[in-house]
């Protein structure tokens, strides 16, 4: 388990670095020690976004939330905040918004000065700290040990970048290959989808015919 206020130490050592070296190895080394399960969040928090999107509470909502007495020790982790944010994404019906602001406080009120700030600030999505894509992807190519552009490729096809790096740290460099496959294959059934019932026998014949022929070579 990761402390919350671990990736906000990392955030404000990145963000107060000014060569890009250095916010590269501050986040290298972060990632590096993260346990599998928070990779992606982490990666999400860094990049200034949550995993859940926007997730309907009004600014207004997220002030007085933040304005809740802060916590005197360090107690959330990573996966306490994605959690909390998981189950406000999915509040719905009668009373919702009541009941959002309610769980947003919690939350708030458990998080220490520095780690409020982060939040409303993540939350928001105004979170500067100078970790922009490029960087990161250095990051995670450092922290996986490799090639920075198998990497680039992979975030390139893909629009998660949290699930990128987790497939780097943890099956290396031959688990990116897959990014790009999917991407092949989603665009392949968009493409069969757009097309009319003779055309698309032909296409998905065709590739077939191919294979059987590769086969018999």
């Amino acid at each position: 388990m990761t402390l919350l206020a671990d990736l906000v130490s990392t955030s404000r050592r990145v963000g107060t670095a000014s060569a890009r070296r250095t916010k590269v190895r501050e986040l290298a080394a972060f990632l590096e020690a993260l346990p599998s399960d928070e990779i992606e969040t982490a990666v999400h928090y860094l990049s200034g976004e949550i995993p859940q999107g926007r997730i309907g509470i009004a600014y207004r909502t997220l002030r007085a939330a933040a304005a809740a007495e802060a916590a005197n020790a360090e107690q959330l982790s990573i996966a306490d905040v994605d959690r909390t944010l998981a189950a406000i994404d999915g509040i719905r019906g009668s009373g919702s918004a009541v009941r959002r602001a309610e769980a947003l406080r919690a939350l708030f009120s458990r998080a220490t000065p520095a780690e409020q700030e982060f939040l409303l600030r993540l939350i928001v999505g105004e979170l500067r700290q100078g970790a922009l894509a490029g960087v990161m992807l250095e990051a995670i190519a450092a922290a996986a040990g490799v090639p920075p552009a198998e990497v680039r490729r992979a975030a390139m096809y893909s629009k998660n970048l949290g699930a990128v790096a987790r497939a780097a740290l943890l099956e290396g460099a031959e688990s990116l290959a897959r990014f790009h496959f999917q991407h092949k294959l989603l665009s392949a059934y968009k493409t069969s989808v757009s097309l009319p019932p003779n055309r698309l026998s032909h296409s998905i014949s065709t590739p077939q015919i191919h294979l059987q022929s590769t086969w018999l070579a």
